[in-house]
C-alpha cells in the first residue's frame, strides 16, 4: 500500500510547532473522530512538546503509538535559523568573477531615502567563498572547462576551516549542470560526509543571485534539519511508531523525510502553509470561494487570499528582512510558496514605548519562554495577550480550558510600569491602545497586499483561527469592511489540521527562455515531459498511483525587455508551434487583468516552465471528540468586556462545546473553547452551521449604548470576572 495515499490511514496526527505553542490534531480513521491538543513549545528541544502532546492525544483517543499510520509535521526551525543566524558554517563554490555577487545583489536600494540603509548579510562569509575557473553561457554551451584543480584546492581550504556544508552555484548551471555535478563529485571525495547543495537542483531557474541565495540557504540549514529530523524519527521509532513521518512544504504539499533532509529550504514556510491548506478545506466545505485566511498565533499573524477556493501561490520568497515587511530588504529565495502576508503581531508581541515616546507593538515576541506576563512564567514586559486579558476578552480561569491560570494583578502592574505611566494614562487605556495598534497594523498590511492585487476586501469572507485569531478577527474584519466571519471549532489548532487535509505534491521548474515566436517547441515538449516523468518517479517512490495525480503546468511570460514576468497556465499534453497563438492570447488576457492594459506590437518572451503534481486531498469528516463537562446550556455566564464601538459592557459568555448546529444568538458575546476564544462585537448575528463553525455576520454596530448599560459597565480591569448562569 501507499506510504502517502489516504486509503490505508487509520490513525493520523498533525503537529505544528510554532513560536509559542505546539498544536496537535489526531484523526481516528476508524471512528472518524478528531482529537485536539495544545502545548507550550519547548524551544531547547521541540520534540519534547511534540511527544507530550502526542501522548496525551493517544491517551484521550484510546489509541497506541503502534496504531498511528502517519505523523505530518511542520516547523519554524528553518525560518528561525535564518532569522537568528544560528545555522551551519558553510562554504560556496562559484564561477570565477562572481565571488561577491551575494553582496552586490541586484544593486537596488530597498529604501532609497535611508542614509543608513542596512542590507541582509550573506549566509556565507566571504573567506569561505571560492572562485572556480569555468564558464557556461545562457544557451548551455561550455565556453571554459571546469578547472578541477581549483575545486580540489577549495575543498582542502574548506576542510581546514571546518565547514559543515557546501553550496555550489555556477553561472547558467540551470541550462547545463555538467560542471556543478563534476564539482560535487570532487567535493564528495575530498569532504566525505559533508552535505552539498547544487543550485541547479534546488532552483533550476535563471537569475543567478536568487539561485545562489537559495542554494546557500539550503546548505545553511541542512545539517541542523538533518539532525532534527533524524532525532525526531529515531525517538518516534523507539517509542513504537511504525508509520510514515511526513513534512509540510512551503507550497502546501507533503513530502518525505528523505526529500526534506535533501532540500530543507522548502520547509521554510511549512507552518503558515498548513494554515492556508486548512483554509482551503474550510473554503470548500462552507462553499466560500473568496476567503481571507487569518491565522494569528503567539508570535505572528499570517493572512492569505483564496480565490476560487485556492490560495494564491508565488515562486519566490524573501527571508529574514532587515527592514520588516519591506520588499527587497531580505534574502530572496526561488522556491514555490503559498503567497502569505506575515506580520509580527501575535499574542506574545511585546508592547514598548520607543525613543519618540510612541507606543509600539512587536515585532519582538515573548514566545513561550517566558511568555506573556499573565502566564506567570517570568515574563515582565506586557504583551497583546496581557492587554486582551485586561479588556475582558480572555478568562483568567479558563485559558487552555482551565489548565493555565492567568495572573491579572501582575499584568496590571506590568502595564502600569511599562506603558500606562510613561504615557500618563491608566491601565485600561494602555490596554486599549495596545489592542488598537495591533489591529490597525494587521489591517494596514492586509489592505496593502489586497490593493496590490487589485482586489477589494469587502468582497471576501474571513476565516479566523490560531490561538489569538478569533480574539482579534471581529475588530480586523470591521477595519477591512469584511461582513462575514467564519470561526471553526478548535480554531486554535486548525493549522495542525491543515497537515491532515493536505495532499502529497511536488513542484518542479526549468528555465528555457526566448521569444515566443522563436521557441524550439520540440525542446519545450521534451522539457515538460521530463518534468512530468520526474514528478511521477517521486510519487511512485512514495507508492502513489499516477492515475490519481493531478498535473498543473504554467510558464512565466513577459513583454520583451521587461524585468519581471507573470505566470500563465498552460494545458496538459504535447505542445508544438500551434500553441504559440494560444499562449500569446492567454498572456495578453492575464496581463490586462493584472495591469489594466496590454501593450500591442511588443514581442512576448517566455522564461521558466513549471509543473505541479498533486494527489487528491484526503477526505476528512469533521467529527470532533468533545468533553462537555457538567450538564447545562451553552450560556456559561457573563463578564465585562470592552468593545471599541460601545466601551465596556456586560457580555454573555458561551461554552463552545454546548453550541449545536442551528444555534443562533447575537453579539456582543464571547465564545470560549479550550484552544481559543471568539470575541463577537455588537451588531453581529451568529449561527452554528452543520460543521460546528461559527458563522458571524457583521452588521453596523450601535455607536453608543444606553445610559443604563453605561452604568452597568466599568473601566476598572479588576472587576472582570465570570459569573455562572
Amino acid at each position: 500500500m501507499s506510504k502517502l495515499a489516504a486509503g490505508n490511514r487509520v490513525i493520523r496526527i498533525g503537529v505544528d510547532v510554532g513560536g509559542t505553542f505546539t498544536d496537535l490534531v489526531l484523526i481516528d480513521g476508524s471512528s472518524g473522530k478528531i482529537f485536539l491538543g495544545k502545548r507550550l513549545t519547548t524551544h531547547a528541544d521541540p520534540s519534547r512538546a511534540i511527544f507530550e502532546g502526542v501522548e496525551r492525544l493517544l491517551q484521550e483517543s484510546g489509541c497506541a503509538i503502534e496504531d498511528v499510520n502517519e505523523i505530518a509535521h511542520g516547523t519554524t526551525l528553518v525560518t528561525n535559523a535564518i532569522i537568528e543566524r544560528n545555522g551551519a558554517k558553510i562554504g560556496l563554490l562559484t564561477t570565477q568573477g562572481f565571488r561577491d555577487s551575494l553582496e552586490l545583489g541586484k544593486e537596488i536600494r530597498h529604501d532609497r531615502h535611508d542614509l543608513f540603509l542596512r542590507r541582509p548579510e550573506p549566509l556565507v562569509a566571504r573567506r569561505f567563498r571560492h572562485e572556480i575557473g569555468e564558464r557556461i553561457n545562457a544557451a548551455g554551451e561550455i565556453l571554459l572547462e571546469l578547472a578541477e584543480a581549483d575545486v580540489r584546492a577549495a575543498a582542502r581550504q574548506l576542510k581546514a576551516e571546518g565547514v559543515e556544508a557546501v553550496a555550489i552555484c555556477f553561472l547558467h548551471s540551470y541550462a547545463n549542470a555538467t560542471h556543478e555535478r563534476r564539482a560535487c563529485e570532487i567535493l564528495k571525495s575530498e569532504l566525505p560526509g559533508v552535505p552539498i547543495t547544487l543550485s541547479h537542483e534546488i532552483a533550476p531557474e535563471i537569475r543567478e543571485y536568487e539561485r545562489c541565495n537559495t542554494a546557500c540557504a539550503n546548505a545553511y540549514v541542512q545539517p541542523m534539519m538533518n539532525r532534527y529530523l533524524t532525532h525526531l524519527d529515531e525517538k518516534l521509532r523507539r517509542r513504537g511508531f511504525r508509520g510514515a513521518l511526513h513534512l509540510m512544504l512551503s507550497g502546501g504539499g507533503l513530502t518525505t523525510v528523505d526529500a526534506a533532509q535533501s532540500q530543507p529550504i522548502h520547509l521554510i514556510e511549512s507552518g503558515p502553509a498548513a494554515g492556508a491548506t486548512a483554509a482551503t478545506f474550510y473554503s470548500r466545505i462552507t462553499q466560500t470561494p473568496h476567503l481571507i485566511s487569518f491565522d494569528m498565533g503567539g508570535t505572528t499573524a499570517k493572512m492569505c487570499l483564496l480565490e476560487g477556493g485556492r490560495p494564491e501561490r508565488s515562486n519566490q520568497f524573501e527571508a529574514a528582512r532587515v527592514s520588516r515587511f519591506q520588499k527587497g530588504s531580505g534574502l530572496p529565495l526561488k522556491i514555490p510558496v503559498i503567497d502569505l502576508i506575515e506580520i509580527g503581531a501575535g499574542g506574545g508581541s511585546i508592547a514598548r514605548i520607543d525613543q519618540m515616546g510612541l507606543l509600539k507593538i512587536g515585532p519582538q515576541s515573548a514566545g513561550s519562554e517566558p511568555g506573556p506576563v499573565c502566564y506567570g512564567r517570568g515574563g515582565s514586559r506586557p504583551t497583546v495577550t496581557d492587554a486582551d486579558l485586561v479588556l475582558g476578552y480572555l478568562s483568567p480561569t479558563y485559558f487552555l480550558g482551565g489548565e493555565m491560570k492567568l495572573d491579572m494583578a501582575t499584568v496590571q502592574r506590568a502595564l502600569q510600569e511599562h506603558v500606562a505611566r510613561p504615557l500618563a494614562v491608566d491601565v485600561v487605556e494602555a490596554a486599549i491602545g495596545i489592542r488598537r495598534i495591533v489591529d490597525e497594523n494587521m489591517a494596514a498590511a492586509t489592505r496593502m497586499c489586497i490593493a496590490e492585487k487589485g482586489r477589494d476586501p469587502r468582497q471576501y469572507a474571513m476565516l479566523a483561527f490560531g490561538g489569538a485569531g478569533p480574539v482579534h478577527a471581529h475588530s480586523l474584519a470591521r477595519l477591512l469592511g469584511v461582513r462575514r466571519l467564519i470561526v471553526p471549532l478548535g480554531a486554535g489548532v486548525i493549522s495542525a489540521l491543515g497537515f491532515l487535509v493536505a495532499a502529497p505534491a511536488i513542484d518542479l521548474a526549468r528555465s528555457h527562455g526566448g521569444r515566443l515566436a522563436d521557441l524550439d517547441w520540440q525542446r519545450v515538449d521534451e522539457l515538460l515531459k521530463a518534468m512530468e516523468q520526474e514528478a511521477g518517479q517521486f510519487l511512485a517512490e512514495a507508492g502513489i498511483s499516477s492515475e490519481s495525480v493531478i498535473i498543473r503546468r504554467s510558464v512565466d511570460m513577459r513583454y520583451l525587455g521587461q524585468g519581471f514576468e507573470i505566470p500563465i497556465g498552460i494545458p496538459n499534453g504535447s505542445l508544438d508551434a500551434g500553441a504559440r497563438e494560444d499562449l500569446a492570447q492567454r498572456f495578453g488576457a492575464a496581463y490586462e487583468r493584472h495591469f489594466g492594459r496590454s501593450i500591442p506590437g511588443v514581442p512576448v518572451e517566455v522564461l521558466t516552465w513549471r509543473l505541479s503534481a498533486i494527489c487528491p486531498a484526503p477526505d476528512v469528516a469533521l467529527r470532533f471528540s468533545i468533553s462537555q463537562g457538567p450538564e447545562g446550556g451553552p450560556l456559561k455566564g457573563s463578564r465585562n468586556v470592552y468593545f471599541h464601538e460601545v466601551g465596556f459592557v456586560i457580555t454573555n459568555v458561551f461554552d463552545r462545546y454546548r453550541l449545536r448546529p442551528g444555534s443562533r444568538f447575537e453579539g456582543p458575546a464571547v465564545v470560549e473553547e479550550r484552544e481559543s476564544t471568539t470575541v463577537i462585537g455588537p451588531g453581529c448575528t451568529v449561527e452554528v452551521d452543520s460543521y460546528f463553525n461559527l458563522i458571524i455576520d457583521i452588521k453596523e454596530a450601535p455607536s453608543q449604548r444606553s445610559a443604563d448599560n453605561r452604568e452597568k459597565s466599568t473601566k476598572k480591569a479588576d472587576s472582570v470576572e465570570v459569573s455562572r448562569g
